[in-house]
């Protein structure tokens, strides 16, 4: 290992060693929320007479029978307390119950897998030709590769996200307490400020009304109800183009690939005899499809960049014409807090695909809601429990917070161009990073994952990164021109880094403890409230 790799291996070390001993220092499971902001109007479509037609029959009203609203519906349902001995009566209402085909939602990551265990839906793994993912093989352009593992045993999931969704529904539609109905809620019912269920059209075009004190949205990344309970800043950086792969021969079982070239491409098994792959087209404008122009792009520019043993399936993918593209969407967490309705899941925050990090932020998010209900034994009362409930906007940072930077900070790093020297000696010290092994590996898994949800730790990686960038400039002899290389990239790796800090929320990330939400408690409830609320 030359004077360079040391030199950022000692910086590196000595970063984290220090970041170690400053988190170790009284950092706990965070218990607060983000501060309250204004409150948007919402539409009215309810009154006493639609709202007492219902009353009695469901607590909690799901928009969304998706991973999240699935298993949600499931944990909520199984719920036991003194109070709620049959757990919650909950009512799910899902545009369409027909097996969904997607091109993402494919990759569940160590972190995710244990989530799903602590909601008891582990199962849902099993029968549908589920893959399992030790590593991630990350190729470089110049033929350079690196394995990147999950820490110990750890291990994820490749799948089809339509088999995984549907034995999702079927486990907690098989609750006696969980209604599942298919239809399109059209608007959020308010009364007196409080949100008291919703309106929906059944497949044949039936408008009903569905009560309950507590209404959860999770209808995901095209929620049409967002706009009423969250500032939806969306920004769409680049689009997925999905292929499946078949007939491969590859050189390791179980394993991933990071394709970090000039156009990023992530491939992963989804079946015993299929891998899922995503090549990312940056930018709000793609090649279309229709004329073939979309075909000439992927076999000219993209192909070539493809690892040996998957070229020949890509190219057979591609001629086969099963060409299909979703827009990447990334959307900080800005909610409105309202009595009676909440959110989770993609509807609430979106991070970038490229780390396929989603479902492990959305199953997160339904644990700690499952957790922060727990203690109640009525829901009725909208106003506490929407204050209360404030708490869960800070307790989800963790998770959240390490899994999107480190999506924002791969893609921007690796989809930018190489005519900006710092930005090209950034790539290369992102992966010769990643090279390292070790605990600076481990480290990067263990927050891409969820499996370490440490959002100190995730800061000394992006610094002790940008130091070794800057090593591998100045050593072995600092001259003019790569000093002023290093200072450049020291701009631009701030400009990246610290846009994404601020839209997470410094304050709420690092500082919880000054948030007036950290102490919130459950609201004092009679132990037969559940029984006379109703």
């Amino acid at each position: 290992m030359d004077s360079k790799h040391i030199f950022g291996g000692v910086v590196a070390a000595f970063l984290f060693g220090f970041v170690v001993l400053y988190s170790s220092r009284g950092r706990e499971n965070i218990k607060a929320s983000e501060k309250s902001r204004s409150k948007k109007t919402l539409k009215s479509s309810g009154n006493g007479v639609c709202r007492s037609n219902f009353a009695g029959n469901t607590d909690v009203i799901i928009v969304g029978a998706g991973v999240a609203g699935s298993a949600l519906a499931y944990a909520l349902a199984k719920v036991i307390t003194s109070y709620t001995m049959d757990g919650w009566r909950v009512h799910i209402i899902e545009r369409d119950l027909t097996e969904p085909d997607r091109i993402v939602g494919e990759l569940l990551h160590a972190g995710g897998c244990i989530k799903l265990a602590e909601l008891g839906l582990e199962d849902c793994l099993d029968g549908i030709d589920s893959q399992i993912v030790f590593s991630f093989a990350a190729v470089h352009k110049d033929g350079k590769r690196t394995a990147i593992s999950y820490p110990a045993t750890a291990s994820g999931r490749g799948f089809h996200n339509g088999r995984f969704i549907q034995k999702l529904r079927e486990k907690a539609a098989s609750l006696p307490n969980v209604k599942l109905d298919q239809g399109t809620v059209t608007c959020l019912v308010e009364e007196n400020g409080t949100i008291k269920g919703v309106l929906y059209k059944t497949k044949a075009g039936q408008e009903l009304l569905a009560s309950a004190s507590l209404t959860i949205v999770c209808d995901g990344c095209f929620s049409n109800l967002r706009r009423n309970l969250c500032n939806p800043k969306i920004e769409v950086p680049s689009h997925f183009v999905g292929l499946v792969l078949e007939n491969y021969n590859l050189p390791y079982a179980n394993r991933a690939y990071f394709i970090l070239k000039d156009t990023i491409v992530i491939a992963y098994p989804i079946s015993s005899n299929e891998i899922r792959c995503l090549v990312d087209v940056p930018g709000s404008k793609q090649p279309p499809i229709s004329n073939g122009e979309m075909a000439s792009y992927l076999k000219t520019v993209v192909a070539p960049q493809m690892p040996p043993e998957l070229y020949n399936a890509f190219i057979c993918a591609i001629d086969k014409g099963n060409i299909r593209t979703m827009p990447n969407r990334m959307m900080p967490a800005s909610p409105y807090p309202t009595p009676g309705a909440f959110m989770i899941g993609d509807s609430l925050n979106m991070r970038h695909a490229v780390t396929g990090g989603g479902m492990t932020v959305g199953l997160s998010d339904v644990v700690l809601l499952r957790d922060l209900l727990r203690p109640l034994n009525d829901l009725s009362d909208g106003a506490a429990i929407c204050k209360y409930l404030e708490s869960f906007y800070i307790l989800r940072k963790p998770t959240a917070f390490a899994i999107n930077t480190l999506a924002s900070t791969l893609h921007t790093v690796f989809s930018s161009s190489d005519q900006d020297p710092s930005r090209k000696e950034m790539k290369e010290a992102f992966f010769n990073y990643l090279s390292l092994g070790g605990v600076f590996s481990e480290g990067l898994m263990a927050l891409l994952s969820g499996l370490n949800p440490d959002p100190l730790s995730l800061v000394f990686h992006c610094f002790a990164m940008l130091a070794y960038a800057v090593g591998r400039l100045l050593l072995p002899f600092p001259t003019p021109k790569r000093t002023c290389i290093a200072a450049k990239l020291i701009l631009v790796g701030s400009g990246i880094i610290f846009p994404i800090l601020k839209a997470e929320g410094i304050r709420a990330t690092f500082f919880p403890a000054t948030m007036p939400a950290y102490y919130r408690t459950p609201p004092v409830q009679s132990t037969d409230d559940r029984e006379t609320g109703k």
